[in-house]
């Protein structure tokens, strides 16, 4: 087979190779090559080891073919002698070897099509566009990696340690993932492989994470010398949006590509944390969830005085009327190395959710009229409402009401995207700075909600497939008090800040 199919891998590509890594993922730019290494990858592995099943996914179906098999990279062409010869038919989806290996051409559109994978014997899983698939369907996937009795010969080891440096049996059963920024699924693929690592670095994975050696290699069009760069990056240049170009150019994982709101930015809207003064109107919103995390969300009214925010010990003047949330809590999942398992609730009672926004709130004084909670909170089914048994929360004393009290919010959606975008856009008088910030301790409102995309058949309104919940409740805080289009400019009122007369007036509230 090796005189009738050669390559010549890029650099990145042969340190892919040469990594003892299992789960990897490859790439980050456009034009780095991912998609021709994964083909090439598939082909040589399958004329090694007799019987390897490898399964090659790609989200979409047509996709799939665009990508693969169509044009002079596709596999028919790359197969071309092979086939010729008889040592390989391409068979619809199918690509079979003559020592019974095979390449299955495979795609997973909707979470419920996973199941078509359940019996699946997979060796070498190859994710193609990792970002476009939900941490769903790529961890069942992952399941699916098992190599039971697969025999390697000899020579195949001999000749890969030769090549590349490795063992080969070290590297079976393993999975080779390919993406750019952007997508649904960038929030967990950045979680998963980018956040907290460096590049090139190998990470033992915990058993909850699939125990497997996790690795990133950035892959950029300056690493593919098989593409006309000049060419390539007028073409991404064309995209138009600028921070779409960018994610696409330099593979930047914190500019999210095709994002919803394209106008969130940690240098405008992110804040130290702080705390808010006494007399600054403070409510909540709530997204009610129990197999899918909760989110609630403290928020503030800003006046026009100063405010002095811990770490940096800034003093700054907030827009008189804009929103801050200074405070989250979010009812998701971590594994034992305290990553979060994404969009995995953690199931608690409306009454143990209500005991714990009474905790975290204590000794402030919250606007119980203004705060706002899912609509689906007060349905009942054959019971109490989850908006009533919150009420209820004290633990000895169930009659008792005594839990944090809501107003059902306005669900809706477009209407509520459009004035969540418009505070984070302000566009009125007070020079054009937000009217929505969020602190830095915010954590989970920073991960799950700037890479929110448009729903694809509905482009006014968010993709409710992804990890939307602190979205849902920013939107009915927003909705429980719209923004006007006629701003008053903010004036500076009382001493300069920090003087003993700020402070006596501080005193005297």
């Amino acid at each position: 087979m090796s005189a009738q199919f050669d390559v010549d891998f890029t650099s990145k590509q042969s340190r892919a190779l040469q990594s003892i890594a299992t789960e990897i993922l490859y790439g980050g730019a456009a034009g780095g090559g991912k998609s021709y290494f994964m083909r090439a990858l598939a082909i040589i592995l399958c004329g090694l080891i007799p019987g390897l099943n490898v399964y090659l996914f790609r989200r979409i179906y047509e996709d799939l073919i665009k990508n693969h098999m169509e044009g002079p990279g596709g596999f028919p062409v790359m197969l071309a002698p092979l086939v010729v010869s008889g040592h390989v038919k391409i068979v619809d989806d199918e690509i079979r070897f003559w020592n019974g290996s095979r390449i299955f051409l495979c795609h997973c559109q909707l979470e419920k099509h996973r199941f078509k994978y359940q019996g699946a014997e997979i060796h070498v899983l190859l994710i193609d566009e990792l970002t476009m698939f939900t941490e769903t369907i790529y961890r069942f996937l992952r399941g699916r990696l098992r190599a039971p009795g697969l025999e390697i010969p000899q020579w195949a080891i001999e000749f890969f340690r030769a090549k590349f440096g490795v063992e080969l049996p070290a590297k079976i059963p393993m999975v080779l993932n390919g993406s750019n920024p952007g997508n649904e699924g960038h929030g967990w693929v950045k979680a998963a492989f980018i956040d907290g690592a460096k590049e090139f670095e190998v990470r033992r994975m915990a058993p909850g994470e699939g125990g497997m050696l996790r690795q990133y290699i950035p892959a950029r069009l300056e690493d593919n010398p098989h593409i006309d760069t000049q060419e390539y990056e007028g073409k991404l240049a064309g995209l138009g949006n600028k921070e779409l170009v960018r994610a696409m150019r330099y593979g930047d994982w914190s500019i999210v590509a095709g994002a919803f709101f394209d106008n969130i930015s940690e240098e405008k809207h992110k804040l130290p944390s702080f705390t808010p003064p006494k007399h600054w109107t403070r409510f909540r919103s709530l997204d009610w969830g129990s197999a899918r995390p909760f989110s609630v969300g403290w928020w503030c009214i800003a006046e026009a005085e100063w405010v002095k925010t811990f770490k940096d010990g800034k003093e700054r003047m907030l827009p008189a009327g804009a929103l801050v949330r200074y405070r989250e809590w979010y009812g998701v999942k971590y594994n034992e190395e305290g990553m979060v398992k994404a969009n995995e609730g953690l199931r608690l009672s409306a009454e143990a959710v209500g005991r714990g926004i009474l905790e975290r709130e204590a000794g402030e004084s919250i606007d119980e009229g203004m705060s706002r909670a899912d609509p689906s909170m007060w349905k009942e089914d054959g019971g109490p409402s989850n908006a009533e048994r919150m009420l209820k929360c004290d633990s000895k004393d169930p009659s008792k009401i005594c839990g944090p009290r809501f107003a059902p919010a306005d669900n809706t959606r477009v209407s509520g995207w459009q004035q969540m975008y418009s505070r984070l856009a302000w566009d009125g008088i007070d020079d054009g700075e937000p009217m929505l910030y969020v602190t830095d301790d915010c954590h989970n409102w920073w991960r799950t909600v700037p890479p929110l995309q448009h729903d694809e058949h509905r482009a006014e309104d968010v993709n409710s497939d992804m990890e939307d919940h602190a979205g849902d409740d920013t939107r009915y805080a927003c909705m429980g008090r719209p923004v006007s289009r006629v701003q008053k400019p903010r004036k500076p009122t009382g001493p300069k800040p920090w003087t003993l007369d700020w402070i006596t007036a501080q005193e005297s509230r």
